[in-house]
């Protein structure tokens, strides 16, 4: 048998083919793992041997498919079946990037490319998490100078030009990604696919009586009080399990519900979702004239000052956000309003339990603090971000209140914070920012102290609450 490294073996096949059937892959990647950690795994993967027929040497098999993992390797990969039943925790991230040389049924080719089971695969497209594009999309940074090379050529428009499915787009609108929603599509040549293995899960959606969480129904509308844990409309790799959805079938509508505005997955309360078009684009025109009011009530480790809280937003899209009292060129402003702040018993270590607020680093007092916020801007994880740059992180915050009690006992550590500005601290220093975000957790797995407890339009018309928050259950 003649082994060849997987790195020659694709040189060679690369070769052998021409441009226009040569493969692309890109390298799979994970907000969970550092870059340093995926270059390791990438050579990890390259120095493993793969076996070849012994005659003819020099003609290696050409795949359909060349994958490249930058993720676990396979036998770090559970046993795969069904997507159900919901696992009660997330796997390892996985994302495969493939290209397919040959026209192919979408569930065969990724059931071949990949070795998966042919129903988890269509487990897989029912929630959503496996995209395709006509064209390949730019390669990452991580990728080979040799994948670079190959990108380049096959997307050179000598080769696009002969693509009747492209003719009359740009290579920016042939790149863009759709899911794909039926398992019996079929893929032109060189399709790319990206396949969200490890689709992000919500267990507690199978937990909820639906129904009871109905706060107002209409023909246009349905005001939901949204449980936390569960995302309002989905993630990209997961539009099964969320609210939308579940509260769509609790109820019996034939179309599902639309949505119309985000609370963050760990957050609880109010959630408006359209049952039509015209509703829908009604309640944005409200949002983007601020007509629409939202108060929450947030349950903070330390007391906060009412009035009026100020600060800009770091514009970036992966969380932890970064807020510094200082307008920042290009950040975004954030404002709330604390209304009130009284003292309620910190909640027990029972009600936590049950509710799965974890611990977060963050000694239990005798009391924590709930405030009446009136939301002023609409930023992710303003009132999160804002409160823990005061000191004052919300209960069960596991992004956040690491980075809190970082600041606490080391000041310097926050590039944005007072004590930084104070000593002339630099804002351009790439290695304390990334020291900064290093301080921060992981977002919690469920609840945190934090309820959407009011909404109203209409000069308050339409006005709406929740229930009562799970700290004082």
């Amino acid at each position: 048998m003649l082994k060849l490294p997987v790195s020659l073996a694709s040189r060679l096949s690369a070769a052998l083919l021409p441009p226009c059937r040569r493969t692309l892959t890109y390298p799979t990647f994970s907000r969970s793992l550092s870059t340093r950690s995926l270059l390791n795994l990438k050579r990890r993967r390259f120095d493993k041997e793969i076996s070849r027929p012994a005659a003819p040497p020099l003609k290696p098999a050409i795949p359909d498919v060349v994958v490249t993992h930058l993720g676990p390797s396979n036998d770090w990969y559970p046993h795969y079946d069904r997507l159900m039943p919901c696992p009660s925790e997330n796997t390892i991230p996985r994302v495969e990037h493939l290209v397919s040389l040959n026209g192919a049924n979408v569930v065969d080719f990724v059931c071949k490319s990949l070795n998966l089971p042919h129903l988890y695969v269509v487990d897989l497209i029912h929630f959503g998490a496996v995209f395709y594009a006509l064209v390949c999309p730019n390669p990452p940074p991580t990728a080979t100078p040799q994948q670079f090379s190959l990108f380049k050529e096959v997307t050179d428009p000598a080769v696009l030009k002969k693509r009747s499915s492209i003719r009359g787009k740009t290579l920016r609108e042939a790149q863009k990604t759709f899911r794909v929603t039926d398992p019996d599509q079929i893929l032109e040549a060189v399709t790319y696919l990206r396949v969200h293995v490890h689709p992000k899960r919500f267990p507690r959606c199978y937990e909820v009586d639906w129904k009871s969480r109905v706060i107002e129904r209409t023909d246009s509308y349905v005001v939901l009080d949204k449980p936390a844990g569960i995302s309002v409309g989905g993630t990209t790799d997961n539009i099964e399990e969320c609210c939308a959805t579940f509260a769509s079938r609790a109820l019996g509508f034939e179309d599902p519900l639309i949505t119309t505005h985000q609370i963050d997955n760990c957050s609880e309360g109010c959630v408006v979702f359209s049952r039509t078009k015209e509703f829908c684009s009604f309640f944005h025109r409200l949002m983007r004239e601020q007509q629409v009011k939202k108060l929450y009530l947030a349950l903070a480790s330390a007391p906060v000052p009412t009035g009026v809280i100020s600060h800009y937003m770091r514009p970036a899209v992966l969380a932890p956000k970064l807020v510094s009292e200082e307008n920042e060129e290009g950040w975004h402003l954030c404002q709330l309003e604390v209304l009130e702040c009284i003292e309620v018993p910190w909640p027990s270590a029972n009600i936590s339990e049950a509710h799965g607020i974890e611990d977060s680093g963050w000694a239990p007092q005798e009391y924590a603090y709930e405030c009446k916020v009136n939301l002023l801007t609409g930023k992710t994880h303003q009132i999160r971000a804002q409160f823990a740059a005061i000191g004052a992180p919300l209960v069960g915050d596991a992004m956040y209140m690491p980075a809190a009690a970082a600041e606490m006992a080391n000041p310097d550590i926050n590039p944005f914070g007072r004590c930084r500005r104070q000593h002339g601290g630099s804002l351009s220093n790439d290695e304390t920012i990334e020291a900064w975000i290093a301080a921060h957790g992981k977002e919690p797995k469920l609840g945190i102290g934090l309820k959407a407890s009011h909404i109203s339009w209409g000069d308050g018309k339409f006005s709406y609450e929740a229930g009562i928050p799970w700290w004082r259950q």
